[in-house]
């Protein structure tokens, strides 16, 4: 698990709310609370779709952060700041295997529940966690330890400067 400090928020707001930096990940839940608290379940309901359109959009669990994304800046823009915001995401399958082979980790991609990034802020404070989800016991750690560093390369390629808390 990775704990990063962001440094400028504003500018990592702009990446995550206005610019497609982010807009590869799925939405697992969204909280935001400003003049009232808005809470987000990013998880799709297959009940809204038909077969056909489920076949034809390949759906996932979760909904993408490019469709949501909207929606949440909605909420957050303003003149006032939030007085907190809870952003999980998740990798999207496609990328989530590709990841595990780079990786070489002991495991198949039946096993990996998912490779989550938490966005929290607070108090002028924004911090970003990392976290791997298996659904099977395992001491192999290669996984985690490559979904940080992937995490820290992506962050710096996006000109997003965070420091190790």
């Amino acid at each position: 698990m990775l704990s990063l400090k962001i440094l400028d928020v504003k500018s990592f707001m702009g990446s995550l709310l206005i610019q497609k930096v982010f807009d590869n990940f799925l939405l697992s839940e969204a909280e935001i609370t400003t003049f009232a608290h808005f809470s987000i379940e990013g998880k799709i309901n297959q009940n809204f779709y038909t077969e056909e359109e489920k076949e034809e959009l390949k759906l996932n669990q979760y909904v993408r952060w490019s469709d949501v994304k909207p929606y949440v800046f909605s909420l957050i823009k303003g003149n006032k700041l939030p007085l907190f915001i809870k952003i999980v995401m998740v990798l999207s399958p496609e990328n989530t295997e590709k990841l595990l082979i780079q990786s070489g980790a002991s495991l198949n991609k039946e096993e990996v529940n998912g490779l989550f990034l938490n966005i929290r802020y607070e108090k002028d404070t924004l911090l970003i966690t990392t976290g791997t989800s298996v659904s099977t016991f395992t001491l192999d750690k290669t996984l985690d330890y490559y979904w940080d560093e992937s995490v820290r390369k992506f962050l710096k390629k996006e000109n997003i400067v965070a420091e190790d808390l």
